[in-house]
């Protein structure tokens, strides 16, 4: 049980850490870009990673390779649609609606009646967030379109995540990974973000993101997954909604309409059921 809580505690610590991270990147935004921030919190990432892993001591084989690029490549995408998503709805809808993803990968995997509670809770919570055009607080729809489609990116992570998990341990899968996924982000970066990015200034701020939200809490989801099971780590997931509002409230000052909150809870309950449902 002293093992259970304290991989739970590792997991909430993960949590805040990473929805900490995506508030001060968005307030870097002003300054580095959407585009610019992600570049440089995935590169750092990477390199950190790398260190800690020792990749230099470990190839990777050409029968891992796709498993691992799909990986790493769905990463770099979902990072980047997630912070471009960033600049234009809440932080707390923006997690909620990109919870999507892997929940439609769980419902895909279970074939239980339960399934349709779910899909339609799920479904009533992205109609709740959808613009309605008489309300003035009605969010960007380009904003909702990008949280989605990272949401489709995240659920790729965690199918080429599953594949890719089985040629290495974790630290050199994720940091190999990371570096593909700097292969997404670099580029982007450079196109829509080259002059900000050139300013050594922005490293500090740089090192802090891609610790808060990568480094740390994947260092601390990886020791926690290794003493609880699968499903536990699911439902525990499904607060991620609320932990990245509350940050949002508290560092963003961004706030939510009883609405909204009703499309996050609907979004929250259908990603705990699915998973606690599953086989």
């Amino acid at each position: 049980m002293r093992v259970l809580l304290s991989s739970i505690g590792l997991i909430l610590i993960a949590m805040f850490s990473i929805q900490f991270g995506a508030s001060v990147a968005k307030q870097l935004f002003p300054v580095a870009g959407a585009a610019g921030t992600t570049a440089l919190r995935v590169t750092i990432a990477a390199i950190l990673l790398s260190i800690a892993a020792k990749i230099w001591k470990h190839n990777i084989s050409w029968k891992s390779l796709p498993a691992i690029a799909g990986y790493g490549l769905s990463l770099g995408f979902m990072n980047l649609l997630f912070y471009f998503s960033l600049e234009r709805i809440p932080l707390g809808i923006a997690v909620a609606l990109e919870f999507t993803g892997p929940l439609v990968v769980a419902l895909l995997a279970s074939k239980k009646s339960w399934d349709i509670l779910w899909v339609t809770l799920a479904g009533l919570g992205i109609y709740l967030i959808l613009p309605a055009s008489s309300s003035p607080a009605s969010l960007d729809v380009v904003g909702i379109l990008l949280a989605l489609g990272a949401g489709v990116f995240w659920g790729l992570y965690i199918v080429f995540g599953r594949s890719a998990a089985k040629y290495g341990s974790s630290l050199e899968v994720t940091a190999w990974g990371m570096w593909f996924a700097a292969m997404i982000a670099l580029p982007a970066g450079i196109y829509f973000n080259f002059t900000q990015i050139q300013d050594v200034s922005l490293l500090p701020m740089g090192f802090a993101i891609a610790i808060l939200s990568s480094a740390l809490p994947y260092s601390l989801e990886m020791k926690a997954m290794s003493n609880m099971p699968a499903k536990t780590f699911g439902v525990l997931m499904s607060m991620e909604p609320v932990v990245a509002t509350l940050m949002g409230f508290l560092v963003l000052k961004e706030s939510l309409n009883v609405t909204q909150w009703m499309a996050i809870a609907c979004i929250m309950i259908a990603s705990a059921g699915s998973t606690a449902t599953a086989k």
